[in-house]
């Protein structure tokens, strides 16, 4: 196995005695496949992503998966492993006319030796579709093998054709157990964790900061550096860490959450169906993290006035007007009293029998809007405003309902082609 040999080193090439100065969590970054754990689903040793990275037949690959899922410690492994020249890239600091130098160094080094170049791609999503274009000929060619990371949904921010020239391996947010692990070996390793620092962190202390982590790594190592180095020396060198230290340190932990990616809409989502499912409970724990996470109420509110027409509908009318008066409340009142009114609201609509009759109904009179076009409309159901309408027929054998109330049933409505079609059917009264 051999190291990445790019023209300017990085972390991909230094010893260890150059990264003793960086931040914990990049020298705790596993070296070996036996030191990364969370992630068994991909890594084990049965895996054909860890058998194809030690057999060094690595081909085309994107990672997903939220922040601290260990997508970036992955690649590192990768440059230990492989016998390709390892490249690292950045989407955010890299350009084009960068990348067409990497990509003529590669083409160079396969004619000349045969050997291939391993590019990483970091946040992959940050380039354009025209810019992720670039790649498509050489990693058809085999010029370049690919290898990407992103934290956003590949379906949304990788081109097509670049995908599907592409293994996608997904990553999950690591377990409070991998975390705990993580956390242990930072404390207890004298190299390159902080062993040296005699640090005495409390279980209650340790729970915390696993939950501060929520699902990332390097985020709870970024905490636990900065909590112990902050730590006064006991009599005997130790730092003792409890629970109130550990949260006059690091103040409030905001959740992770981006409101305009991926993790935006699954939480909505998550609300939404524990609406529609009757779920308060779950309603509210979403509802609580969406705030907690400083959403923006209003949006919360807008989607409360749909669910009250899409999901309860005719079944509690009444509903319609609550998620207006929440929606109402949210603009006089404003945050951080407006959460009582979105928790009413939230509770209320749970709470409520539910009928999507009438958005299903819109839905199948739309189809039928489309597949037959322009169909005119009944001539009895024409106003005849001028008398040349009424000589050709405009509003001839209407019947007015409050005259004949029997018209209601007996007059039709619809173009004569969709006369038997039934839109509204309305679930029966419990």
């Amino acid at each position: 196995m051999t190291r990445s040999r790019d023209q300017a080193p990085d972390l991909f090439t230094v010893h260890h005695e150059q990264v003793v100065d960086a931040p914990l969590a990049e020298r705790m970054r596993p070296r070996v496949f036996e030191d990364f754990v969370g992630q068994d689903d991909i890594t084990a040793t049965d895996r054909p992503l860890r058998r194809a990275i030690e057999a060094d037949q690595l081909s085309s690959v994107i990672f997903w998966g939220p922040p601290g899922s260990g997508k970036t410690t992955l690649a590192h492994l990768i440059a230990r492993y492989t016998k390709a020249q390892f490249v690292s890239f950045s989407a955010v600091t890299g350009g084009v006319p960068e990348l067409r130098m990497i990509i003529k160094a590669a083409e160079q080094r396969r004619l000349i030796n045969g050997q291939r170049t391993i590019l990483f791609v970091d946040e992959i999503h940050r380039f354009n579709k025209a810019q992720q274009d670039a790649f498509l000929p050489h990693v058809e060619r085999g010029t370049i093998i690919l290898v990407g990371a992103t934290t956003e949904n590949p379906s949304f921010e990788v081109i097509s054709p670049l995908l599907s020239r592409s293994i996608l391996v997904v990553l999950k947010p690591l377990s409070d157990e991998a975390l705990g692990r993580i956390l242990d070996r930072a404390l207890n390793d004298s190299e390159v964790g902080l062993g040296q620092l005699k640090a005495a962190v409390s279980p209650q202390a340790c729970q915390r900061l696993v939950a501060f982590g929520n699902g990332d790594a390097r985020a709870m190592l970024t905490a636990l550096e900065f909590v112990v180095r902050q730590a006064p020396r006991e009599s005997d060198g130790t730092r003792a860490i409890d629970v109130a230290m550990l949260e006059a340190a690091l103040n409030a932990k905001a959740l992770r959450y981006d409101k305009t990616g991926e993790e935006h809409y699954n939480t909505i989502s998550a609300y939404i169906k524990s609406l529609r499912d009757s779920d308060a409970d779950g309603a509210l724990y979403w509802l609580a993290r969406m705030l907690e996470a400083g959403e923006d109420p209003t949006f919360i509110a807008r989607r409360m006035v749909i669910f009250a027409s899409e999901d309860v509908g005719n079944a509690d009318p009444l509903a319609l007007v609550v998620a207006v008066s929440v929606a109402q409340a949210v603009q006089l009142v404003g945050l951080p009293e407006a959460q009582i009114n979105l928790a009413h609201g939230t509770t209320y609509l749970a709470s409520r029998p539910k009928d999507n009759a009438s958005y299903i109904g819109l839905l199948e009179a739309s189809k039928d809007a489309q597949a037959h076009g322009n169909l005119g409309v009944p001539l009895h159901l024409r106003n005849a405003v001028t008398s040349v309408m009424k000589d050709l027929g405009y509003g001839t054998d209407y019947r007015y309902v409050h005259d004949d109330p029997r018209a209601r049933t007996e007059q039709t409505h619809l173009p004569p082609v969709l006369k038997d079609r039934r839109y509204y059917r309305p679930k029966p009264s419990p």
